[in-house]
Parts: C-alpha cells; structure tokens; sequence
C-alpha cells in the first residue's frame, strides 16, 4: 500500500528529529531545531504587534469547567472536547486500581472529573476575565497558549496538542470589524514575508451532528470564519495555519461584557497556528533552516 502525503512528510520529520513519535498519533515531541525556528517566527510575530498596545496575558492548558460550560463549547464540539479526570477515591478504591491496572483492565473507572478542562482555544479563557465594562476603545489581548482537540492523524499538521499564538479584539462592532479586516491583510502580509504560498478563504468550524451543517453554513453566509491556508501535505486541500473569528455578542452574552458606552460587546480573535506555521515553512523552505532563502532568514533571524 502506497504512503499517504501526510505519512510521507511525518516521517520526513521524524527522522531529521524536527518531531519526536511517543506512540499515540498527533502527540510529538519537538526537537531543538524544530523549537528554535517556532521561537523565531514567535519574535517575527511580537515586532509585528509591539505597537498595537494589546495586553500580554499567560493562561495555562487547562480553564475552569463552569467557564467552558458556559461557552458552548459542547454543543458544536464534543468530539474534540477534552476533559480533566484524576482519582479522588480513599484506600480502598486505591486497591481497586490497582488491582484493575494489574489485570489491563479499565483502571481509568477509578477516576472522576475535575473542575477543568483542557483548553480548546486559546482566546477561552479571556473572555471571563471581562466581565463588566471595557475600558473606552475596548481591549486588545495578546496571548500564547497550548491548546488540546481530540482528532489524533498521521497528518503531522494536525496534532492534539498545539500552540497558538492569538489576538483577541473586544469593543464596539465598528472597531471589532475594522480591527477583523485590517487583520486579515496584516496576516496575509506577514506569511508572504516568510515566503509562504498562502491565501484567504472562508471558512467554517467542524461542527457536529446533523445541526451542525446548518451552524456551518451560517457561518460561511455571514462571513464569520476566515483562514489563511497554505499547501503542506495537499495542494486539493491546503491546510488552515491563520483563522480569524468574529463571534459578534456570543461571548460577551455569555460572560457579561459591555462596552464602555453600555452596550453588550462584540469580540473577535485571530489564531496563528505556531506548529503548522512552522511545518509550513519546513515543507516549503527544506528540512534545514540554514538553507532557507536569506531573505526568509533575515526575518526570523535578523
């Protein structure tokens, strides 16, 4: 049987140690040179918004489970929702597990959820931080975090646990959508200056279930989901390494945020994929960045 594109290009990676196998599919290790050029693009990022006067924020992986039930998260996504279990038994449960774990049973019966999740995006744990009302001109965030989806592949781009690198916009509609749209040519700009082939496209969430095909084509109707999408393993189906979302009131209902003029809130984020914008560029550049085009060497390591 012939090797998928994506297989192929994994095991490319891997044997040049830019990622690590540990045996469960979309789960890797980084090796140094892969976590050097993700540190480099990440600076070519933070001098690209230095003037944007957005606040740093830094969230763990995980966010409270009241917060992400509130989001309604599970009612597009629960197959890629992940959540946070741990034993919280006394001795004689302890004996259970173990004996269960001596015998390859299910030793994970043992074990309850805990009041987090892992986080599905990184702009989910923000939007609880404002409640109330936005300062005059609203706020913009600027965050890094892990995120975790449920979707295990041989496609190297598509891991379970991955970075993003994203901005989070919150004010009134006009500056939301204006900021939206100033973005998305900055975005662009920003990936053709590291000699990436990208692209806009609309775009819309996996959605699930039957309901779903109609959330995602409302989301198309209305413009509400771009990418910016580059060929990695596909030509036919290029892979999404910027996404940005404009959510309208969704969150600031939900959480309670208002502009400062004491109307509900509109929010909008835009996500660079770190790990695939990094893969993006080993695909089009070569396996080795001393390699890569001066001119893409003069942005990353200047």
């Amino acid at each position: 049987m012939t090797e998928s594109a994506e297989k192929l290009f994994l095991n490319d990676l891997v044997r040049s140690r830019l990622l690590i196998e540990t045996g469960v599919p979309g789960v890797f290790g980084r090796g140094s040179v892969f976590e050097d050029v993700l540190s480099r693009f990440d600076g070519f990022v933070s001098a690209g918004v230095a003037n944007d006067g957005a606040e740093r924020l830094h969230f763990p992986p995980i966010l409270p489970r009241k917060n992400f039930e509130k989001s309604g998260y599970l009612k597009s996504f629960p197959q890629l929702a992940g959540t946070v279990f741990a034993f919280q038994g006394k001795d004689a449960e302890h004996q259970q597990l173990l004996q269960s774990l001596q015998e390859g049973g299910d030793w994970t019966a043992f074990q309850k959820a805990t009041d987090v999740v892992l986080t599905p995006a990184g702009c989910y744990p923000v939007y609880p931080t404002f409640k109330g009302t936005l300062p005059e001109g609203g706020k913009l965030v600027d965050l890094w975090s892990y995120c975790f989806r449920h979707e295990p592949s041989e496609d190297p781009a598509r891991m379970q646990m991955f970075r993003m690198r994203e901005l989070i916009r919150l004010g009134d509609i006009e500056s939301v959508r204006s900021w939206r749209e100033d973005w998305i040519k900055r975005g662009l700009a920003m990936l053709k200056d590291i000699g990436l082939p990208a692209y806009v496209a609309p775009a819309n969430d996996p959605f699930f279930g039957r309901g779903g095909r109609m959330l995602a084509a409302n989301q198309r109707d209305q413009e509400l989901k771009f990418e910016i999408v580059c060929p990695i393993t596909s030509t036919e189906k290029p892979t999404a390494i910027m996404s940005f979302n404009y959510h309208q009131e969704h969150f600031a209902t939900t959480y309670g945020i208002q502009t400062s003029k004491g109307e509900t809130a509109q929010t909008a984020c835009l996500g660079f994929g770190m790990e695939r914008i990094v893969l993006a560029m080993f695909k089009v550049h070569g396996l080795n960045p001393a390699e890569w085009p001066a001119a893409v060497r003069e942005k990353l390591w200047p």
